[in-house]
C-alpha cells in the first residue's frame, strides 16, 4: 500500500515592485488625466448668467441716479455751462424755486433762483448772498428741504411777501407753488418828471402829458388781497410793467425787465418777467396777500394805505413855438445873455433829487426808467 502523497506548497514567488503596484498607478494617472481635463472644460465655459447688487463706489452715480447723488467739483459762476449747471438748474426747479429754462447755462435767471434760495433756505443777508454756487450751496440743495407757510391760508391760494429776505411764496393751502426772488420799493422819498397818459389819475385829457411828482417808495406790510389785473405789457407812469396783479391800490406784483438783488422799486413787487408769464394763473381775485416787514406782523398793520403821490411843487414846464421843456423853478443858468428882442429858453438840465443806488444786476436787456 503506497503512502498517500503530502500536498504540494506552493512557494512564494519574488514579483517586482511594478507587477504589484502596476494597478494602482495606472488608477492614479487615469484619476489626474481626467480632473485635469474636467477642469479645463470648465475653465473653456461661459460663465453663468448672475443677477447681482452693485456697490457703487463713493463719488460715483450711476446713469440713472437721482440728482442728489451727485457733487459739485467746481465753483458755478455767470456763463458758465455743463451738466453740472442742468443739475442745479433741476434741483432749483424740483424744490419750486423757479430757474427759468434748463438748458445748461448760468445765467440771470438761475441766479436770481439761487439768491431766493440763499435767503429764505440759508437765512443769508443781502449782503452776504453770493452770485454764484459753491459745492458747499450745492449739498444745502442736495438736502431735504421743506418750506411751509408762515399762516394758515384764509383764501384758497395765498402769496407771502418777505420784504428782509427779498422773497416771495406762492401756497396753494399748504402746498408751496413757487418760490421767487423779487425786489420792492426803496423806502426812499423821490421826485421825478413823468408821462400820465390819458384816463390815469391826473390826466382828463385826450393827449399824454408831462408832469413832475414826488413820493415814498414804500411796500406797507400788512394784509391784502387781490382785486385787480392786466394782462400783458402796461405802460404807467413810473415805468413798464407785465401782467399786474394789483393787491393795495397802486400796488401791484409785477414783471420787470430789471429785478436787483436790492429793493428797487417805488413800491411794486417786481418778479421776473417769464414768472409773470404765469403768476396771475397761480392766483385769483380776492385771494390773501401777507406782507412781511421783518418790523411787525402783518396783523398788526391790517391794510395800510400806500402813501399817495404828490405833485413836485418846483417842477414847471415852460412851452415854446416848437419844443416843450422842462425847466424847475429854482434852477438859475449863469452866462446865458438874452437878446433885448428874441427871447430864447436856455438848454437846462434838469437836476434829479433822488439818486438810484448803484446795483449788480444780472439782466442783459436795458431798463426802461
Amino acid at each position: 500500500m503506497s503512502e498517500p502523497l503530502e500536498p504540494e506548497i506552493a512557494l512564494p514567488v519574488h514579483q517586482s515592485w511594478w507587477v504589484r503596484w502596476r494597478q494602482a498607478i495606472i488608477t492614479s494617472v487615469l484619476f489626474v488625466i481626467v480632473g485635469t481635463g474636467v477642469a479645463v472644460a470648465n475653465n473653456n465655459q461661459s460663465p453663468a448668467t448672475t443677477t447681482t447688487t452693485a456697490v457703487t463706489a463713493p463719488g460715483f452715480c450711476p446713469p440713472d441716479a437721482p440728482i442728489t447723488c451727485y457733487t459739485l467739483t467746481r465753483t458755478i459762476r455767470d456763463g458758465m455751462k455743463g451738466a453740472d449747471v442742468r443739475r442745479l438748474q433741476q434741483r432749483l426747479k424740483d424744490l419750486n424755486f423757479d430757474p427759468g429754462r434748463i438748458d445748461g447755462i448760468y445765467g440771470g435767471d438761475t441766479m436770481m433762483a439761487v439768491w431766493a434760495f440763499q435767503a429764505l433756505v440759508q437765512k443769508m443777508t443781502r449782503d452776504t448772498i453770493v452770485d454764484f454756487v459753491t459745492p458747499v450751496l450745492w449739498e444745502s440743495m442736495r438736502g431735504n428741504v421743506t418750506i411751509t407757510p408762515r399762516r394758515q391760508p384764509g383764501s384758497p391760494n395765498h402769496v407771502e411777501v418777505y420784504l428782509p429776505e427779498q422773497v416771495m411764496a406762492v401756497f396753494k393751502g399748504k402746498q408751496l407753488l413757487l418760490v421767487t426772488h423779487i425786489s420792492t420799493g426803496t423806502n426812499e422819498k423821490w421826485c421825478e418828471e413823468v408821462t400820465v397818459d390819458p384816463g390815469e389819475e391826473g390826466n382828463k385829457g385826450a393827449v399824454p402829458i408831462k408832469m413832475g411828482i414826488c413820493g415814498e417808495a414804500i411796500t406797507p406790510g400788512g394784509i391784502y388781497y387781490f382785486y385787480n389785473r392786466k394782462l400783458g405789457q402796461r405802460e404807467s407812469k413810473l415805468g413798464t410793467m407785465w401782467n399786474p396783479v394789483y393787491f393795495n391800490f397802486g400796488i401791484a406784483i409785477h414783471g420787470a425787465m430789471m429785478v436787483p438783488k436790492e429793493p428797487a422799486s417805488h413800491g411794486c413787487v417786481r418778479i421776473p418777467i417769464f414768472i409773470s408769464n404765469y403768476f396771475p394763473a397761480l392766483v385769483q381775485y380776492n385771494d390773501r396777500v401777507y406782507v412781511f416787514d421783518g418790523v411787525k406782523e402783518p396783523e398788526d398793520y391790517g391794510s395800510v394805505t400806500p402813501p399817495w403821490d404828490k405833485k413836485d411843487p418846483n417842477y414847471t414846464t415852460t412851452t415854446s413855438s416848437t419844443t416843450s421843456t422842462t425847466v424847475p423853478k429854482t434852477t438859475t443858468v449863469p452866462g446865458v445873455v438874452i437878446p433885448p428882442v428874441t427871447t430864447v429858453v436856455p438848454k437846462t438840465t434838469v437836476p434829479k433829487t433822488t439818486v438810484a443806488p448803484t446795483v449788480t444786476t444780472t439782466a442783459t436787456t436795458a431798463v426802461p426808467s
